[in-house]
């Protein structure tokens, strides 16, 4: 299950629905930059690292190899849970993950602000700088947690290194090698009951024919190498990433899952086509809460973009969607949709992939009725007003997908499944008929 904007599409509540029918949840990138809000009852869950399957007591949930871990978020998150009456005893981290160090945080957020005006968005959250030494080959794994001899002598070269950068580059006071040393020992005895080979039980897991749900953090158009460049994170949000990060074989997986906001919402720099401003931009903020779940930045806000939805189903190869938000747009006498971009006097039907380009990227929009009607307590298609209907059926055509699950509030219950995206056939009743925009889309 994956984003097919650029994150924040709510993500959380429709793992925590697919969870139900999971023996496993694995997350497979990305690091406390992420947050997922699940609402249950009364109760609201903020998670960032910890898969949101977590809810379900037999549920196993997998950190995988491909995500970053701060041990003093991940550990300050399952007491969170703890404290809630949430058992993390089905919490397995990989070995293989990297770790953040407290030089990856003070670097991000030191050359963020020496960017300037040319600044990228980042959480600050040192997840960039992790990912570079992952790249580097100089990063420390949670395997190297677990070995103190290991540990001494792995951060105290790096420690040293990066205190040169700290000082010279940022001008910045060294960290005390001694001092992060003993916080991470004292870490690492914390997470050993839940360090294993991740690779290995989610194998056995495929071998015993379980139901795994792959749970993806941030978004498609995030995605390093088919986002919006450089205005991305530091790993694969997308479908492919998920084999990646979990360490299993694409030929496993049988269904790709894209989660879309019924609008589009934007958090940090970057080109945003069908970015609103005024009242309409106030009121989709307002209705849909577009505060960042993790920075609590408040979200940029548009009309859906069906431009990029189109390319989030060609980069995943989704088979269904879930879209979320519905009951903001309740309101609105009218809605509209982006169809494609004015690129310098031309029609542009596909993301360009040069930024300068999409910066100047125009959006050219259809325009459906609303429909003026609370939907929060529909429980059904029959439910919703016709109206509702016709703009669901407008995005599943443009976006060549069928729709099988509709969000319209926050809670577990404001939910409308029209198909089961886990057991159910690969079809959805809110299906596309041949789309009349087809000729346009390809």
């Amino acid at each position: 299950m994956i984003g097919a904007q650029w994150g924040d599409e709510g993500k959380g509540k429709i793992t925590d629905l697919l969870s139900r029918s999971a023996d496993m949840v694995v997350r497979s990138q990305g690091g406390v930059n992420a947050g997922h809000t699940v609402v249950v009852q009364d109760q609201t869950f903020k998670l960032h690292l910890i898969p949101s399957g977590i809810l379900y007591p037999d549920t196993e949930c997998i950190i995988g190899s491909g995500t970053v871990i701060d041990p003093s978020v991940l550990l300050e998150e399952m007491q969170q849970l703890r404290d809630l009456k949430v058992s993390t005893e089905n919490l397995f981290i990989s070995q293989t993950a990297h770790v953040t160090m407290p030089y990856h945080r003070l670097i991000d957020k030191a050359s963020e602000e020496k960017r300037g005006k040319h600044k990228i968005g980042t959480t600050g959250r040192g997840i960039g700088p992790t990912y570079a030494d992952k790249s580097e080959r100089t990063g420390i794994r949670i395997i190297d947690l677990m070995n103190t001899d290991d540990l001494r002598a792995k951060l105290a070269w790096a420690i040293n290194y990066k205190n040169a950068i700290l000082e010279k580059l940022y001008n910045l006071p060294p960290l005390n090698p001694e001092t992060v040393i003993t916080e991470y020992l004292d870490y690492a005895e914390q997470l050993r009951p839940h360090v294993v080979d991740s690779s290995l039980k989610i194998y056995k897991a495929i071998r015993q024919k379980k139901n795994i749900l792959f749970e993806g953090a941030q978004g498609t158009l995030l995605d390093l190498d088919h986002g919006t460049y450089p205005y991305v994170t530091s790993s694969n949000p997308i479908a492919g990433g998920a084999c990646v990060g979990s360490g299993i074989g694409p030929t496993v997986i049988d269904r790709v899952i894209g989660v879309a906001k019924a609008y589009t919402t934007r958090v940090g720099e970057g080109p945003f086509p069908t970015e609103l401003e005024g009242p309409i931009e106030q009121l989709l903020c307002d209705r849909g809460a577009e505060f960042g779940t993790t920075t609590g930045r408040r979200r940029r806000c548009g009309w859906f973009d069906a431009v990029i939805g189109r390319y989030a189903v060609r980069i995943n190869g989704l088979d269904c969607l879930a879209i979320t938000k519905l009951d903001v747009l309740d309101t609105l006498p009218e809605i509209k949709v982006c169809v494609a971009y004015e690129l310098d006097g031309k029609t542009c039907r596909h993301l360009p992939s040069s930024a300068s380009e999409f910066a100047r990227c125009q959006p050219m929009y259809h325009t459906l009725p609303g429909w003026e009607k609370p939907t929060s307590d529909c429980r059904s298609l029959d439910d919703l007003p016709e109206q509702a209907l016709d703009y669901l059926r407008f995005l599943a055509e443009i976006m060549e997908v069928p729709i099988a699950i509709v969000s319209l509030g926050a809670s577990r219950d404001q939910t409308i499944i029209v198909e089961d995206p886990i057991h159910g056939p690969k079809r959805a009743l809110l299906d596309h008929n041949g789309s009349p925009w087809d000729a346009m889309t390809y």
